[in-house]
């Protein structure tokens, strides 16, 4: 009877759900394809059958239902650089994320992974210090460094015979060794390997992309979880990167922990000693935090359920991932068209050598972002990488959205795709080609083009790590193409154009990544 009654029940439960979310839901008035307003199937399919395409449908949707668009039973987006401050908006008006989106990161007790407004403020406080501007050029030693290191591993190429460096890995080691001594006060050293450990680079790639089998299988995790890992590579060899990667990054929290303890013990060693003066523990009640790992586990700024070892695991995930792979990409983007565009790379050298007068001249950061022709090269590297080419729904809890005629019921997940914004032909003219002078003309004319720069999102979740991604990419440019000729190898545009949305962008299948030549050290 139950068996027979559920044959009944089934088919009139999808049939309800297809007449429910076609005429009575409340997105039921909004443009798009009929197929995508039903079932999760219709993005499923662009996705993971066709690997990554999703973005370019929703393109087609866009061109054919125009600026807004129902892409999902649940969910709009709106293809419109003017209105992306709307969706995201800054902390006065309260914008959380989608919860039948974040299961994508596969960290769900990281701080990008929190829905709720005032939680993610909770989580988000202990580590705005760090990266504040003030901190970044604090830190700014830190990365002359590393960017050091670099140098010499250049420097070293120019000696043998048609020596190809990885540019893109090489870069993604420096950005890893910064984010990593100052997460955890100690560096992976990624810089001394000798393939700039692909390895990572490759592992954070395959991690991005399996996000969209999490999000549409939130489940798998756990699942993943508890599979055994030789049979988990077999089965799905991206997950297992994935766990691979969060269990390094929970050795490295353990490690912390330890360390942490062990300081914490010596501290009440020290103040148990010091009795004859007062005030002899003022100074030890609360020790600054030397590491965002630290920050994490400052008990006077999180209760003890944000201070748990998943917890540190996750958002360790997200930082050195974040922190790493898409300033990375930036620069291997900004060296990919400096290295095709002689005329543009003599310009920039002739206005670094204002503040850098001989080739291994040292300059800051402040006196970087003042060269008006390096900012132009900044930016235009900044829009030709995206950033997250994934769409980041944001949700409106507390007021109704206005697109034009259009009401977006409040609670309703809205997004904005930075590559649409960024590659507004209406705003940035030829929008393929890297035009540096774009920025110089629009100055002149006091238009401001950089609000239309959103590789870190915008409002209250923008992505925390802008000021450092700003001083990495001032300092690298400027000191690497100061000082080394360099000549691209069997690399063009393809190996950097945006190809499939796999969360940070994918080329063409079988891209070797940005390879090049060092020829030598410049003259003057």
């Amino acid at each position: 009877m139950d068996f027979y009654l559920l044959l009944w029940l089934c088919p009139l439960y999808i049939v309800g759900t297809i007449v429910y979310r076609l005429f009575l839901h409340p997105l039921s008035g909004f443009p798009g394809p009929k197929l995508a307003a039903v079932t999760h199937l219709y993005e499923f399919y662009f996705n993971l059958v066709q690997d990554g395409m999703f973005i370019w449908e929703v393109e087609r949707m866009h061109a054919q239902y125009g600026p807004v668009v129902r892409i999902t039973p649940h969910e709009l987006h709106i293809k419109d650089a003017h209105f992306y401050d709307e969706i995201y908006a800054p902390a006065s008006r309260k914008r959380e994320k989608y919860s039948g989106f974040v299961a994508h990161f596969g960290t769900p007790s990281s701080m990008v992974t929190t829905i709720q407004h005032e939680h993610h403020r909770l989580r988000r406080a202990p580590l705005n210090s760090f990266f504040s501007k003030r901190s970044v050029v604090q830190l700014e030693p830190v990365i002359r460094e590393n960017i050091g290191k670099l140098a010499d591993r250049l420097a070293a190429e120019i000696q043998k015979d048609e020596g190809v460096i990885r540019l893109d890995a090489a870069f993604t080691a420096l950005t890893m060794d910064v984010i990593t001594h100052y997460s955890y006060g100690k560096s992976y050293r990624y810089l001394d390997e000798p393939d700039f450990k692909l390895a990572w680079k490759d592992a954070v790639l395959a991690a991005s992309a399996n996000g969209a089998m999490l999000r549409h299988f939130p489940a798998m995790l756990a699942v993943s979880k508890s599979m055994p890992h030789w049979l988990l590579k077999k089965l799905d060899p991206q997950a297992a990167v994935l766990l691979e990667i969060q269990h390094m990054v929970r050795s490295q929290s353990v490690e912390s922990l330890q360390r942490l303890q062990a300081k914490k013990e010596d501290n009440e060693k020290t103040n148990t000693a010091k009795t004859t003066n007062n005030d002899a523990n003022d100074n030890n009640d609360d020790e600054q935090a030397k590491s965002i790992f630290d920050a994490l586990n400052n008990p006077s700024m999180l209760p003890p359920e944000e201070r748990t070892l998943d917890r540190l695991q996750d958002e360790g995930q997200i930082l050195l991932a974040a922190g790493s792979e898409t300033t990375a990409k930036t620069l291997a983007v900004i060296s990919l068209h400096l290295l095709r565009s002689p005329a543009v790379l003599a310009r920039l050298r002739e206005e670094l050598i204002s503040v850098m007068p001989t080739p291994i001249s040292t300059a800051s950061w402040v006196e970087l972002e003042a060269l008006p022709y390096l900012t132009a090269i900044i930016n235009e590297g900044l829009r030709l990488s995206y950033g997250v080419t994934t769409r980041l729904p944001r949700v409106a809890p507390t007021e109704d959205l206005q697109y034009k005629e259009w009401i977006i019921p409040r609670g309703t997940p809205v997004s904005e795709t930075s590559y649409f914004v960024q590659m507004d032909p209406t705003i940035f003219p030829n929008p393929d080609s890297f035009d540096p002078d774009r920025w110089i003309q629009a100055a002149a004319r006091g238009e401001r083009l950089d609000r239309f720069i959103v590789s870190f999102t915008k409002g209250s979740r923008q992505c925390l790590g802008i000021n450092l991604a700003y001083a990495e990419l001032y300092l690298t440019v400027a000191h690497i193409f100061r000082r080394f000729e360099l000549e691209l190898f069997e690399t063009d545009v393809d190996d950097v154009r945006l190809v499939r949305d796999r969360f940070f962008g994918a080329p063409r299948d079988g891209s070797k990544g940005v390879r090049a030549i060092v020829r030598g050290e410049t003259l003057l």
